[in-house]
This record gives C-alpha cells, structure tokens and sequence, in this order.
C-alpha cells in the first residue's frame, strides 16, 4: 500500500479545520496531521469527550480524510523550556500559561502532553508529533564557558520531565515522534543519540524526521534515516535553501526576519530547497518506513494556497513504490 500523504495543519490553525479538511480534500490528500491549537483539536476535551472524538472524525470522514498523527508542538516546547518568557505567553493556551510562573508552566505543559497521548489513543492515533524543549538550548554557543556538569543536568532534566509523560504514552499504547530541530533537547546527530541514551532508549520516544532542519546545519538527512531506522516515527516534508555563499549570509540568521535576502538559509516549500528528496525517499523505502507522508508548508515567498498543492503533486512524485522483483530476475535462465 502507498504511504498516505497528510498536510500538517500547524500553519493553518488561523483557519477553521472544515474549511483546511475541505481544502486537504479539493488538492487530493489522504489526510491531516491534526494540530492541537486554533480549534482543530482540544486535547482536553478529547482526552475525556467521546462526542468531540466523533465530532473530528465524522468531520474527517465527511471530506474523505484520515488522521494517522496529531502534533502538539508549542506546548511540548515548555515542558523543558528555560527561560519561559514572552515567547511562551504568545504561543501557549491560557491554561497552561496560567500566571506565568516558569515551573508551573513546565509542569503544566507536561500534563497537556500526558492528555495529548490520552487524545490520540481515543482517535485511534499511534503517533503523536512534537518538540521537547531544553533547558541546555541556551549555552549552545557554549560561551560564557560551559562545564560539563550544566550540559549534564540539562540532558537529567529532559529525562526527569519527559519520562512521567512517556509512562503515560506507554499506557495507552501511543509513541512520541520528537522533531530534531534547533532549540530541542535534540536538534542535531550527537544531541539526538545523547537524548536517546538518558531515556534508555525507551520505545516511547522516537524520532519526527524533518529534513530542513537537517540542510542549514549541514547534515545528512539520508544518513540520519539509516542510522535510526528503528526510531523514525513520524515523516515531516519541509524544505530549506541555504545562501551562505556570499561571505556575509551566516548560518545563524543574523535575527534577521524570514525570506530577507541576508539571511543564510530559509525555510521554503517542499521541493524548492536543498534537501536531497529522492535519496531521502529511497532511504524511506530501504529502513521499511511505511507510515504518513507529511506536508507542513512554510516558505514566506510562496503563498500556502500555492505552496500546499503544488508540494502535494511533488511529494507523490518522489514517493515512488519499490520495484515487485528485482530487475535482475528477468536474467535468470530459471
């Protein structure tokens, strides 16, 4: 069977989800990776209501789409968090912000995530989608100097915060698919087999493969797929373009806004970018991965009413089927 191609809803949530699951379905997707914000998913309400379970399906349903994951993102993002600052305020539900104050938010966005898991098992979900946070994010420049001992307790608190919530995911039988990105406790190669290692690589905790994340850091995305083959969860299509030729552009982004010109790189819809997109999907055939196909749109130069179709029509393109025999066998005289 053909991997489902989704679209990600997290860059739509401005929109109601009927009109993103009418759109999803005029372009021609197989379904959505539900978003827990805006109005397309309340975990809250999912973990206990059986009528608002229904209600996302039938309205599923009623445009032909499927939910094979759901991503909750922005609050997974606090549960490590350090600082929690405006940032956090701007992007957190009410009820998990509450007053502001950096623990409570922590532990509070650790209890929406053991909901999230609750949610997607009564969707008959598998995998939940999301970031970590990290309280060691901010010495990634490593000056003022760093001791070992700081980087120690960062990767201790991950491991004290995530695995209560990963219990809960046990439980009830869901899988956590961490997206490697800048900013996480795991954001490149060597975070990411670290994080795995201060978890006991637990099979609750695997991996969200986004390869723009991959591309502005120089790394392999198709390397990264077979040397953790075993723990890509989860399939996220989003592309990057670097311009660091120039000898100004830097890597960093200079706090410079998406799509100026003096950055080094940016995000850009899929196919548009430098990631190696038909190596990585024959690396996808090769580790057995036959789980959803992703789209999460995100390119300031391209409108998504453009961008999210047209990465539809590449995607299916790219994801070709393996052959049924090998090409060899027609040379076999048996």
């Amino acid at each position: 069977m053909a991997r489902p191609i989704t679209l990600f809803t997290g860059q739509w949530a401005d929109l109601p989800l009927e009109e993103v699951a009418r759109l999803a379905s005029e372009w021609g997707y197989d379904g959505l990776e539900l978003a827990c914000w805006g109005d397309h998913l309340d975990v809250r309400r999912g973990a206990e209501d059986d009528a608002y379970i229904q209600d996302r399906l039938d309205l599923l349903e009623k445009y032909g789409l499927k939910v094979w994951a759901i991503s909750n993102h922005l609050t997974g993002q606090a549960v490590c968090d350090d600082p929690i600052d405006q940032r956090h305020h701007d992007m957190l539900p009410p009820d998990v912000w509450g007053d502001g104050d950096p623990e409570g938010v922590r532990q509070r966005a650790a209890e929406v995530m053991q909901l999230t898991a609750r949610t997607a098992a009564r969707l008959g979900v598998q995998t939940v989608v999301g970031f970590t946070g990290s309280a060691i994010w901010k010495y990634v420049a490593m000056f003022p100097p760093v001791t070992p001992e700081l980087v120690d307790a960062g990767y201790r608190d991950f491991a004290d915060r995530w695995n209560p919530v990963l219990d809960v995911f046990d439980e009830v039988g869901v899988r956590f698919a961490h997206e490697v990105h800048p900013s996480e406790i795991a954001y490149d190669y060597w975070t990411t087999v670290r994080t795995l290692e201060v978890i006991g690589h637990r099979e609750a905790f695997g991996l969200n493969w986004d390869p723009s994340h991959f591309v502005w850091q120089d790394l392999d995305p198709v390397g990264f797929l077979w040397d953790f083959k075993d723990r890509i969860y989860h399939v996220d299509c989003k592309d990057a373009k670097r311009r660091v030729g120039n000898g100004r552009n830097g890597r960093m982004g200079s706090h410079l806004p998406w799509a100026d010109p003096r950055r080094g790189w940016d995000f850009v819809s899929t196919g548009h970018g430098d990631v190696p997109w038909e190596d990585s999907f024959r690396m996808l055939t090769t580790i057995g991965y036959d789980g959803p196909i992703s789209v999460e749109w995100e390119d300031a130069g391209m409108d998504r009413l453009v961008g999210a179709p047209e990465a539809l029509e590449f995607v299916r393109r790219m994801a070709f089927p393996p052959p049924t025999a090998s090409f060899d066998a027609a040379f076999s005289t048996r």
